[in-house]
């Protein structure tokens, strides 16, 4: 049966098959893996197999692979999947840009505007980390969080836009605020004198679709639970930004590692 791999297709040696797929895309190699356990093995078994190597060669930015923007991921096939989950070039403000790399947020210098977006693919299951930093001025106000796909993406004025109505999560690094709904829900982290944010330090977000929370870290030090009781719609990692010129990263990780 096409379970076990019978076929002609189950019986080619493995490095026979990981040359066969290293030529093919995704969307293929997604289809591949369901034909029968071995296609399957061969393609997941090694995460940084001359599959994957290959796909990541064809389809990311080489100054992704060459500089540290993917440093926190293990793998080449990690990599691929933050690409997948990278910020969206057509769910943003038309004020911003996706940079070449195709994971860095470029503000135009728009005066009295506040521009955010929003990443490819969003989640309504499961547990999801991603870091976030900023590579240029903060400005008056620099929002992390999450938003659905109804949020706005643009506003007049320099606002807090992620947090700003229903439809959105977000923490101010300026303040230190959290905001939703157009109100502060209090200061974060909870404890006297928190740090500023410095730039180029990386925040990482943690979104739990089951326990319905979002959740910080910086420098592997966790820092609470923001925001809970988050609505069982799909959820999609966001940014909003004011300053001209700023640049914000944003690296999808995978499941979160608890410790």
């Amino acid at each position: 049966g096409a379970g076990s791999g019978s076929g002609a297709g189950g019986r080619l040696p493995s490095r026979v098959l990981e040359l066969v797929f290293s030529y093919l895309e995704l969307s293929e190699l997604r289809s591949c893996a369901l034909v029968c356990k071995h296609w399957y093995r061969c393609l997941h078994g090694d995460e940084n197999s001359e599959v994957w190597r290959s796909l990541c060669a064809r389809s990311l930015a080489e100054e992704a692979l060459r500089t540290d923007i993917l440093c926190n991921l293990p793998s080449y096939k990690a990599k691929i999947r933050a690409f997948q989950h990278a910020f969206s070039t057509n769910d943003c403000s038309r004020n911003v840009y996706i940079k070449k790399n195709g994971f860095t947020l470029h503000r135009n210098p728009i005066a009295q505007s506040t521009d955010g977006a929003r990443t490819k693919i969003g989640f309504s299951e499961g547990r999801h980390a991603w870091e976030v930093w900023w590579e240029g001025p903060l400005g008056t106000v620099a929002v992390i969080g999450i938003a659905t796909k109804r949020a706005p993406m643009q506003c007049q004025g320099y606002v807090a836009l992620l947090g700003s109505d229903d439809q959105s999560w977000g923490w101010n690094l300026v303040d230190n605020n959290l905001l939703h709904n157009g109100e502060v829900n209090g200061s974060f982290p909870q404890c006297n004198n928190a740090p500023k944010y410095q730039i180029g330090e990386r925040i990482r977000v943690i979104l739990d679709m089951e326990d319905k929370t979002l959740a910080f870290e910086r420098g592997y030090e966790f820092l609470g639970v923001a925001f809970r009781g988050l609505p069982k719609v799909c959820l999609y990692p966001a940014v909003s930004a004011v300053y001209g010129n700023t640049e914000v990263t944003l690296v999808y990780l995978g499941k979160p590692l608890d410790g």
